[in-house]
């Protein structure tokens, strides 16, 4: 028997159905994704331990009163790294929910297309 796609509210308030199983909520609350490659999980984890890290710095950089263009220069280093596991994460999103979605067909995928469309307006910026 094919689950269907319920609603879930996100943080942003607007509904959103993976349709993928992923919209299955979680102990805290959030969904799950279907699959995660370890070895991307790691990766990723390693990058957002450093962006923690650069972020640290940038708050001691403000409150050193050190040079705005080399604070700036460092907040865009930190967008980049972010943009790279968000990178990873839309990989990983493609690779399994929204397979796994769009092989299912019928409204799963239909709430997967407009996922993704969303996905990539948001992130488009």
């Amino acid at each position: 028997m094919a689950k269907t796609a319920r609603p879930v509210k996100s943080a942003g308030s607007a509904v959103a159905a993976c349709g993928c199983g992923a919209d299955e909520t979680t102990e805290t609350g959030g969904r799950k994704a279907v699959g995660v490659d370890p070895d991307a999980k790691e990766r990723n984890l390693n990058r957002l331990r450093r962006i923690e890290g650069q972020v640290r710095g940038l708050q001691k950089m403000v409150d050193e009163d050190r040079y705005c263009a080399d604070v700036m220069t460092q907040i865009a280093s930190v967008h980049e790294a972010l943009r790279a596991v968000g990178r990873e994460l839309m990989r990983n999103h493609l690779k399994h929910c929204a397979t796994a979605a769009i092989r299912d067909g019928s409204t799963h995928a239909e709430s997967m297309y407009d996922e993704l469309v969303d996905l990539m307006y948001k992130h488009s910026r």
